[in-house]
């Protein structure tokens, strides 16, 4: 079997892993539920979840995926006992196809952002853009083969080649246009309002159960986790790197980036709001995302004059970036069980793969009204909660420990001594299940608030 790549060093791994957790969650999803949850309140209970939460199982992740050098499946095999193999080799299956299912309906929506994108630079250059931008079945077909293209076309050049060379491309790009967009909707009249809100935390409200629970939500989701995309980029880390560092790395950008987010859209919002904009629904809540992303914010492109267009297209171009980055940790999970365990070559896979799952994203589109919500209830309430308590469960009570720290030691000989070791284990085998299961129970619907 060929080399399977290792990422060059630490920054890249930062920045790639980054890029998986840095998706539309952060810049679409945090800064809503930040609005409806308190404002600075919600920003506050975030970053303190994340990392009693999301830190411990994604270090879960890399540290399985870094000691089997291997795709989801051999390495839950590799940590398992002889009576729960199965287990293990089955949760790894059961990742790689949450990780393709969610695959199918981002690319989906990640079509309507390029679209988008491009449908403000046709009507910049004064080019009637209303395909672009209207919903039509043709135009999330056609989108969609084009996202899947380009996602495909990275993750077949390879770890240092394709995933390593885009991420550490496209993620300054992303935090730049991000800074630029902020300081542009901080001058405009009604982001004031909307710093605010931001900025000054409703605290009453931090002992709120839905609050908290969106929160831990918000955190689990944000950083990729439940799937297998962190085990497998884990799985492409030098021995000698120090992984906790590593990992409070990729969570300390993840948070960074949110925060970030909530800086351009809150104020957006308000600023959409001053300019006439409608941006809350008769009962007084704020639009769906959906709504709030594709009609609320164009309609206040729309009311900037000149600038508005060139501020879409950042927008939207922002909005492509954020979702390809974490696209190409997806699909990297199925193509590296593909050349990990059946020797396909990694192109071959790769365009295999993803045209395979682009056949199920056409099925979406075609079935839209009943088909999509299912597929996305299924993967996000259902699978990745229940994957990230049996990811839990395998470092916590399967994995001889004596194992787990040689892991760690390769690159902190001293790692039995550190405050880390000392609380991570038993937290990842007590706590993390315990909590993650109370978000498994809300998203059922059998806890409600």
């Amino acid at each position: 079997m060929a080399s399977r790549g290792e990422f060059s060093s630490r920054t890249a791994f930062i920045l790639a892993a980054s890029g998986s957790a840095i998706g539309l969650g952060n810049i679409w999803g945090f800064p809503i539920k930040v609005a409806s949850n308190g404002g600075g309140a919600f920003v506050f209970t975030y970053i303190i979840l994340t990392f009693l939460l999301a830190y411990p199982i994604l270090m879960a992740e890399l540290v399985i995926g870094r000691h089997a050098k291997a795709d989801t499946v051999k390495s839950m095999a590799k940590i398992s006992s002889d009576k729960t193999r199965w287990l293990g080799m089955s949760t790894g299956y059961w990742g790689m196809l949450t990780a393709s299912l969610i695959l199918s309906f981002y690319a989906i929506i990640a079509g309507w952002m390029v679209a988008h994108a491009l449908g403000s630079l046709l009507s910049v250059a004064g080019v009637s853009e209303s395909w672009f931008v209207s919903d039509s079945l043709a135009r999330s077909a056609v989108f969609c083969v084009i996202f899947f293209v380009l996602t495909i076309s990275v993750v077949a050049n390879g770890v240092s080649s394709g995933i390593e060379k885009w991420s550490t491309r496209l993620m300054p790009i992303l935090i730049l246009i991000i800074v630029l967009l902020i300081i542009y909707i901080a001058t405009l009249p009604g982001a004031a309002e909307g710093w605010k809100v931001y900025l000054q935390p409703d605290f009453s409200k931090v002992t709120d159960p839905s609050l908290v629970l969106d929160a831990l939500s918000q955190a689990f989701f944000s950083l990729s986790l439940g799937v297998g995309t962190m085990m497998v980029y884990g799985s492409y880390i030098s021995k000698s790197e120090n992984l906790p560092r590593l990992g409070a790395a990729v969570a300390a950008m993840d948070i960074g980036i949110a925060v970030l987010a909530g800086m351009l859209v809150i104020p957006a919002i308000y600023v959409a709001q001053h300019n006439g904009v409608v941006i809350y629904d008769d009962a007084g809540n704020l639009i769906e995302s959906t709504g709030l992303i594709f009609n609320v914010l164009p309609a206040l492109f729309n009311t900037m004059g000149a600038a508005g267009g060139i501020v879409s297209i950042l927008f939207f171009v922002l909005m492509s970036i954020a979702a390809l980055t974490s696209s190409i940790s997806m699909l990297e999970v199925p193509v590296a069980y593909a050349t990990d365990s059946h020797d396909v070559p990694r192109a071959k896979a790769a365009w295999l793969v993803g045209i395979a799952i682009l056949v199920f994203s056409i099925l979406l589109v075609l079935n839209m009204s009943w088909l999509f919500g299912k597929v996305v209830n299924f993967a996000t309430e259902f699978s990745e909660p229940l994957i990230g308590i049996l990811f839990c469960f395998f470092v916590g009570w399967v994995w001889r420990r004596d194992q787990l720290l040689g892991e760690l030691q390769e690159g902190n000989p001293q790692m039995q001594e550190t405050l880390f070791w000392k609380i991570w284990p038993n937290y990842v085998r007590f706590v993390c299940p315990a909590i993650v299961l109370a978000l498994l129970i809300r998203s059922s619907g059998l806890l409600n608030f």
